[in-house]
């Protein structure tokens, strides 16, 4: 039987079908590319793989955009009356829950995952960003905690959770602790912008604006690109650096060049166009 990178069975996939699932899964955890088109490609050419089908459905219902769970309903419906594995059974449990509205018990069905599963990366990640959206701090640290000592530094992904995990420390006030484990990631894996994120996030928390300008000018290269779906976000955190340090033209210049110019009319990146115009407003 065919595994993913972790170790995880992957039912109804072949060997072609694997790799670009392990392909997809990678560019879901860096944000960076579009694992959906990489798992229409997947799907199309092995129909019968099950997980394929369901990262897709989380990759859609995750993204929070208007109009997506049509689709993710689309494929929980064609799925919950198969038979199916349990770990696949569990997800398609969480993913309903998401569809009726309660992120709260899809959080909980999935920290129940993940202690079964726990080199699941998909149901790692996807719990985390349910965290994240419920603005659960605690738990974004905890959910990562639980599973991380199962986990060894040479399996493939571990960077992916040290940098979870760090942004959970982070928000949780543990700003040292959550520094040093964002910078292991980025080390371990560069484009991990998640990473990168939590420790901005860290030097925000603790008044370092030019320690801030810094970090996100010298790793500007890894988390910028036009294929990165969290450049945007990691901007509005440069911005907010610049205006902490007095320097709302140069904050505003950013804005209207790299958050503004790009005329992005996805759900998150016009929310930091917003927040930004907000706390713009509020430094002036």
């Amino acid at each position: 039987m065919l595994t993913d990178n972790q170790g995880n069975t992957l039912y109804g996939a072949n060997t072609q079908a694997t790799e670009g699932y392990d392909t997809a899964i990678n560019a879901f955890n860096l944000y960076l590319g579009d694992p959906v088109a990489i798992i229409d490609g997947v799907i199309e050419s092995s129909p019968g793989f099950i997980m394929a089908r369901i990262l897709r459905a989380y990759l859609l219902a995750l993204a929070t955009e208007p109009g997506a769970n049509a689709e993710v309903r689309a494929v929980v419906d064609s799925l919950k009356d198969q038979r199916l594995p349990e770990r696949e059974t569990s997800h398609l449990a969480a993913l309903q829950q998401l569809l009726d509205g309660d992120w709260t018990r899809a959080a909980i069905t999935l920290d129940w995952h993940n202690m079964d599963y726990p080199h699941d990366l998909l149901g790692i990640q996807a719990g985390h960003l349910i965290d994240f959206y419920r603005a659960n701090s605690q738990n974004l640290r905890e959910r990562i905690a639980r599973v991380l000592p199962k986990w060894t530094p040479d399996m493939q992904g571990y960077s992916i959770l040290l940098g979870m995990h760090a942004f959970g420390l982070e928000e949780t006030g543990h700003y040292g602790r959550a520094e040093e484990a964002g910078r292991r990631a980025v080390d371990l894996e560069p484009l991990d912008c998640w990473a990168h994120h939590a420790v901005a996030h860290v030097m925000e928390m603790q008044g370092r604006a030019e320690d801030g300008i810094g970090w996100m000018v010298t790793r500007y290269p890894h988390w910028s690109g036009d294929n990165n779906f969290f450049k945007v976000h990691n901007v509005w955190h440069q911005c907010l650096f610049y205006l902490e340090l007095g320097q709302p033209h140069k904050a505003l210049a950013l804005y209207d060049r790299r958050i503004r110019n790009t005329g992005s009319t996805v759900a998150l990146d016009l929310v930091d166009a917003s927040a930004f115009c907000g706390d713009s407003a509020c430094k002036a």
